[in-house]
């Protein structure tokens, strides 16, 4: 892994997006915690695939119908709405 893969600005912007407010002891913090982190990744690409037929079984609950929110109560939370819908930011 380079060194420069994970850096303080990287760090500021993922802050960013995420909308979360980081000091600069966070910011080196979260810069040392990122870059092992994908350390990590790295180790798992070098695992070696076994080939076998999965059994596939649903381990979840059946589903089941309940009401929803109303409109109101979904958005009531939401930072920004627009026409009764949730507003995220642009992105381009």
């Amino acid at each position: 892994m380079s060194d420069d893969a994970v850096n303080p600005e990287a760090v500021r912007h993922v802050a960013e997006l995420a909308r979360v407010d980081l000091d600069d002891e966070e910011v080196e913090a979260f810069t040392g915690q990122f870059a092992d982190i994908l350390e990590y990744f790295e180790t798992l690409d070098e695992v070696p695939e076994v080939e076998r037929e999965a059994a596939l079984t649903n381990v979840m609950r059946p589903d089941e119908e309940r009401d929803s929110l109303d409109r109101e109560k979904a958005l009531r939370n939401a930072p920004e709405t627009e026409d009764g819908y949730f507003k995220g930011p642009n992105v381009s």
